[in-house]
């Protein structure tokens, strides 16, 4: 009886030294809490498709501003023709008539204000206005982009054509941020969820206009964390539609340390902690693949029989052969 109460003490006593770790419980019904992400490819409906096809025959003049070069050719008249500059105050010079005021004003318009200009000084006057070099059309691109700086077009880009002529989509360097990036248009800002555009919302992928300021921050805050019983713990950084098994996998996976059946995924944003059994995933029960926000934390607990385990390792080699002998010693 004795014998069987030292050992019953022992092991007890290995038990606890091994269960430093606490591990919080799951909080009631935390999945409504997570969404799984959506990886199917979207398809437009018909109506959708020939309503972008029309937007995309739509062409809007284009308003001459400051810094645009325009040639004006006076039919007949060379001295009055020309290489111009429109000036910072919107304003060209001719002969004989002097400055005069083309910015926001077509090709067509500055013709016709440039005719009405010279008419009391010049007969059967007809002149034509083409746009040499687009210099006022740039927008200007901040932040984590490989080429940031000023960016020239002739005809209005989309914001997926400025990233990319940034010189690096925002997943091709780990700090640049994937969730968003703001459109700063005069006194206002527009944010745009990259996540989602980068996933096949083309509804975000917004017209830009002269004078746009694109600006992608920082990457500071994306990030998520797998801690505890994974081969490679730490911080990694939040890609589109990345879901708890992509995280995991960053990580190099369960250690067999790991208690596979007690995963926790904790969003603190929430205040939820949703407990996850790997082998639910694998059956598959892909309702608990769900997507992973912005500072998430997957943590993998110990399992008792590894704790125990790792707690013997600890002890001296005297120690442990004497634990050993006792044992053997009182066993029946």
């Amino acid at each position: 009886m004795l014998k069987a109460l030292f050992l019953l003490i022992v092991v007890s006593l290995l038990v606890a030294c091994g269960a430093w770790e606490t591990v919080p419980e799951a909080t009631p019904l935390a999945v409504k809490a997570f969404e799984v992400p959506d990886r199917s490819k979207r398809i437009s409906e018909l109506k959708a498709l020939e309503a972008f096809k029309e937007e995309t025959k739509k062409v809007d003049d284009y308003l001459l501003y400051d810094g645009d070069d325009i040639n004006i050719e006076v039919i007949g008249r060379p001295e009055l023709s020309g290489l111009q500059r429109v000036g910072p105050d919107g304003r060209i010079s001719l002969s004989v008539v002097g400055s005069v005021m083309v910015r926001n004003l077509t090709r067509e318009q500055a013709a016709d204000t440039i005719n009405k200009a010279l008419s009391p000084y010049y007969l059967n006057i007809f002149t034509t206005v083409r746009v040499e070099h687009y210099n006022s059309n740039r927008i200007v691109v901040i932040g984590r982009v490989e080429h940031p700086g000023e960016i020239q077009f002739n005809t209005p880009p989309k914001l997926l054509d400025i990233l990319a002529q940034a010189g690096g989509m925002p997943l091709l360097r780990k700090e640049q941020v994937l969730t968003r990036c703001a459109i700063i248009r005069n006194d206002n800002i527009l944010w745009i969820d990259l996540t989602h555009l980068l996933t096949g919302d083309t509804n975000l992928n917004v017209a830009l206009q002269r004078n746009d300021v694109v600006y992608i921050p920082d990457a500071t805050d994306t990030s998520v964390f797998v801690l505890g019983e994974v081969h490679q713990p730490g911080v990694f950084r939040l890609t589109p539609q990345m879901s708890f098994m992509d995280a995991l996998a960053q990580a190099g996976g369960v250690t067999k340390d790991g208690n596979t059946h007690d995963l926790h995924l904790i969003r603190p944003s929430s205040d939820v902690n949703m407990q996850i059994d790997l082998s639910d995933l694998l059956a598959p029960k892909k309702d608990l693949n769900v997507a992973i926000n912005e500072g998430d934390i997957i943590y993998v607990p110990r399992h008792n029989v590894s704790k125990i385990g790792y707690m013997l390792q600890q002890i001296n080699p005297f120690s442990t052969l004497f634990t050993i002998s006792q044992l053997a010693a009182i066993a029946p």
